[in-house]
């Protein structure tokens, strides 16, 4: 990784508020707007490789990497950001991680690279299977779940979350392996997490490994990752690659419920990835109602759907299969901003005037909590995963969870989420 790269990661770890850090960061922006994307990309998730190495790229393209200038000031900044830091105290050990394997399906091409953060890119490609191996710092929670590989503790004094392995199998060793892990789990039970805008495929693994640990689950993780370009500016590829990938989606969940016997599968789909899920899960519900029992709870947070669509063609197919649909919705959510600018339309995602009440679904109003809800170290659940954690650990409706209190409309009763710090 070149020195500019480091220094900033280090600088936006350190709370991004170093005057020396601005200047940098107001020199680059002023030279190549690619790198400024790229700088305000990393900003959300210092943790991720494919970001750091995103913003390395940028800079090579731009001929800034080299440039003596940037550099000695890159230098200049780490010094500082050392000299703030405390030292070590003494005895002191690093922070401790658990180590998750998680399942994955995705239809991103292989990039020929073997670093797990770039094995795969942004263009589509057909159907690849495997698996991960993703630390996770351990918390308070300590979940007693088949997917932690390893009951000891591994060092990982990065604090992030880390994706430290990826491994890929063919289709009928994919389902295999994990409807075997399905049957000897004390749960019959998987989470399938597909993610939304700008991600890659490091921070869908990243983010489906937190997400089961938060939540404490003890059955079987999956995630399934499709093409997204990983950047702000993306959107429209990645707004045409998530519909691209739905019949995937599609395929690669009835191959899994045809291949193992797991009873309950909990779906959680984030904004345009809510729109591939539903959309798949529809079409499934649809085409094989004898399945429907085993999609046990579908979870949409801040749904990038079309609000017309979603309300006369997708939730009537949930409701008609007696499926429980939880929609959070927000007029805060960073991912399904993008979704208001390319669209006139409202969006099923949305809180306030154009909040969705509709029959078959539990609307929870999120609009103070976190939808993104990932992507960070966790330093305790946020209400969004506190909530989830109530709804798929203990199969509770929205009347018996806490922090959600009842309200009126004229579609009917929906939930509004206490937020974030009350």
């Amino acid at each position: 990784m070149d020195i500019i790269t480091s220094a900033l990661t280090a600088a936006i770890e350190d709370g991004a508020s170093s005057p020396a850090y601005q200047m940098l960061k107001a020199r680059l922006a002023a030279q190549a707007p690619t790198v400024e994307d790229a700088v305000a990309t990393l900003e959300e998730d210092a943790g991720s490789k494919s970001r750091q190495f995103a913003l390395s790229d940028a800079l090579a393209a731009a001929g800034l990497a080299g440039d003596r200038y940037l550099r000695a000031a890159a230098r200049n900044l780490l010094d500082e950001i050392d000299r703030r830091r405390p030292p070590p105290a003494a005895g002191g050990a690093p922070a401790n991680a658990a180590v998750l394997k998680v399942w994955f399906g995705t239809d991103r091409q292989q990039s020929g690279d073997r670093h797990p953060a770039r094995q795969f890119g942004s263009q589509r490609a057909p159907l690849s299977y495997g698996y991960c191996e993703v630390s996770v710092p351990r918390g308070a929670r300590d979940p007693d779940s088949p997917a932690l590989l390893r009951l000891e503790l591994r060092e990982d004094p990065s604090h992030h979350v880390r994706l430290l392995q990826t491994e890929l199998a063919g289709h009928d060793q994919f389902f295999t392996a994990l409807a075997a892990q399905i049957a000897a789990a004390p749960e019959s039970s998987a989470l399938l997490f597909v993610h939304g805008y700008k991600v890659s495929f490091e921070d869908a693994a990243r983010r489906s490994a937190q997400l089961a640990y938060e939540l404490g689950f003890r059955g079987a993780p999956l995630f399934y990752s499709w093409p997204s370009q990983g950047k702000p500016a993306g959107y429209p590829a990645d707004e045409a690659s998530v519909e691209w990938s739905q019949a995937n989606l599609q395929r690669f969940l009835l191959d899994f419920l045809e291949s193992s016997q797991v009873e309950r599968i909990y779906l959680i789909g984030h904004g345009l990835g809510g729109r591939a899920l539903a959309g798949a899960c529809a079409a499934l519900l649809r085409g094989r109602p004898e399945l429907a029992a085993r999609l046990h709870q579908i979870l949409l947070a801040a749904p990038d759907i079309d609000a017309g669509l979603f309300q006369r063609e997708l939730a009537p197919a949930f409701a008609a299969s007696a499926r429980p649909l939880t929609l959070y919705a927000s007029s805060a959510d960073a991912a399904l901003a993008a979704g208001h600018k390319a669209h006139a339309a409202a969006r099923a995602g949305d809180a306030g005037p154009g909040l969705l009440v509709l029959p078959g679904v539990e609307t929870i109003d999120a609009s103070g909590a976190d939808t993104g809800f990932l992507g960070h170290a966790a330093a305790g659940p946020a209400p969004v995963l506190s909530d989830m954690q109530e709804l798929i650990g203990q199969d509770r409706g929205a009347a018996q969870r806490h922090g959600l209190r009842p309200a009126q409309q004229a579609g009917g009763r929906y939930w509004i989420m206490a937020a974030e710090g009350v």
